[in-house]
């Protein structure tokens, strides 16, 4: 569990910790206006390749992949570390997602391996300690580095971290038997599957911050994303083995979890970006103490993770827990909507917080379901195929977010030190509009849920 976490840790760390040394680093390289693709770079590649990375686990055994995926990850960072500029940065960082991209889904895999479904959602807490942690620490350890030593150690940190997880998770899996399962790679489903999400995730990256939405880029990219999508979908039911198999899309259990868990993580990950910019614009908090206080929505995120798994090991009905924790996330984005103009700070952060820990209790849950339900060899492939799809669901939600935030003109707020009271309204009422997006999210979130198969969780491993 410490070599799996390392490893999951690095993936994460790195998609929160560069944010806030941004500024520095396009001062010290120049060609500040690239700098969007340091961000960029590492999400599509961190994004596409993940189900790439199931299928080849469930091939070559969970200990080879991973210990590529670690190894590529630290030979990304050093280049990262290096960069003498922009360009060189942004494909160090693209290199670096290639590593990273997998390690997540590979480590719950290895879980999966080791523990029977009824005691692995004890497990999965674990990881959701991982996250709240890079989530609370990333962007202050960024700013902290850019601010006070130099840029390069937010790269040059996962050497060390690298190769401990290296030495730890090789030394321990070399222990246990390979699982290996006879499969072949579909490589031109790879390739439609590969430009279809890396044009998704650009252009929703891109739209609203560095083009327009109704610009060409934009609508070009998400245009291209459906061609391709509609490519990767006929291959999917033509092929002889898809890369993603019919029999894993075809379970309705798996397509209700990777719905919910989409929904709900989604609006997690959108919260922790927008929030930060309302408690600093509406609320005149400072860059720091609008950190801090997503302290408790974060930590709520592993208390509802931890309740939720522990009780899967103990309850015949597991879903009781998330079904409770979203129905009251999707209450408490109604109410934060509803008092958005006359709630108080206090008021709003708590309300908030019953969001994150509804999210908590149903993470456990969709992943474990996933597992529990399909067949040995596809379970490289089928927690591989769940990630994929949130982190997708999360670039949606995150471009949604944003544009229910800053759109009609109000991005110019972030660069501004004191708004108007006018402004201030405006802004408010853009945020009461985020606000009905996320219990909508959750209302979602939560419907999957309640639809989803609660079959009896196995006492025992798969081999």
């Amino acid at each position: 569990m410490v070599g799996l976490g390392l490893a999951m840790l690095l993936s994460a760390l790195d998609q929160t910790i560069v944010v806030t040394a941004m500024p520095t680093i396009g001062a010290d390289l120049g060609e500040p206006e690239n700098l969007p693709w340091i961000v960029t770079a590492y999400l599509v590649a961190a994004t596409v390749v993940t189900p790439l990375y199931g299928k080849f686990a469930d091939i070559h055994g969970r200990r080879i992949v991973i210990l590529i995926g670690v190894a590529t990850f630290v030979i990304g960072s050093v280049a990262c570390a290096l960069a003498p500029n922009i360009t060189a940065l942004a494909a160090a960082r693209f290199l670096q997602g290639m590593g990273g991209g997998g390690l997540i889904a590979l480590s719950q895999t290895v879980v999966a391996d080791l523990v029977s479904p009824r005691e692995r959602g004890r497990y999965q807490t674990s990881f959701a300690a991982v996250f709240v942690t890079s989530s609370v620490a990333g962007p202050a350890l960024g700013g902290f580095f850019a601010q006070y030593l130099h840029w390069s150690l937010i790269f040059w940190i996962n050497a060390p971290l690298g190769l401990a997880a290296l030495l730890i998770v090789n030394a321990r899996l070399k222990r246990l038997p390979e699982r290996r399962h006879p499969h072949s790679v579909d490589y031109p489903g790879a390739a439609f599957l590969v430009t279809a999400s890396g044009a998704m995730v650009l252009g929703l990256g891109w739209g609203g911050t560095r083009y327009p939405w109704a610009s060409a880029p934009i609508i070009g990219l998400l245009a291209l994303s459906a061609c391709f999508w509609a490519a990767f979908a006929w291959r999917t039911r033509t092929a002889e083995e898809p890369l993603i198999p019919m029999r894993i899309l075809n379970l309705r259990i798996v397509r209700d979890a990777i719905a919910s868990s989409s929904f709900g993580l989604g609006s997690f990950v959108a919260l922790s970006v927008v929030m930060p910019i309302y408690y600093e614009t509406a609320m005149g908090l400072s860059a720091h103490d609008s950190g801090l206080v997503l302290i408790p929505l974060m930590v709520a995120t592993v208390i509802g993770a931890t309740v939720s798994g522990r009780m899967m090991a103990t309850v015949s009905h597991y879903k009781i827990a998330p079904l409770l924790g979203l129905g009251a996330g999707a209450v408490a984005a109604g109410a934060a909507a509803w008092m958005a103009d006359r709630t108080s700070f206090v008021t709003l952060n708590a309300l908030l917080t019953v969001v994150t820990l509804g999210v908590g209790t149903m993470l456990p849950v969709a992943t474990v379901s996933v597992q529990n339900a399909v067949d040995a060899r596809d379970l490289g492939t089928g927690t591989a195929t769940t990630q994929f799809f949130r982190q997708l669901g999360a670039a949606l939600i995150v471009a949604l977010f944003g544009a229910l935030a800053l759109g009609g003109g109000r991005a110019s707020y972030i660069a501004e030190t004191k708004l108007s009271p006018e402004e201030i309204a405006r802004l408010v009422g853009s945020f009461r509009l985020v606000f009905v997006a996320l219990a909508i999210c959750m209302l979602l979130s939560f419907a999957f849920m309640a639809r989803m198969e609660e079959r009896p969780l196995r006492a025992e491993r798969r081999h």
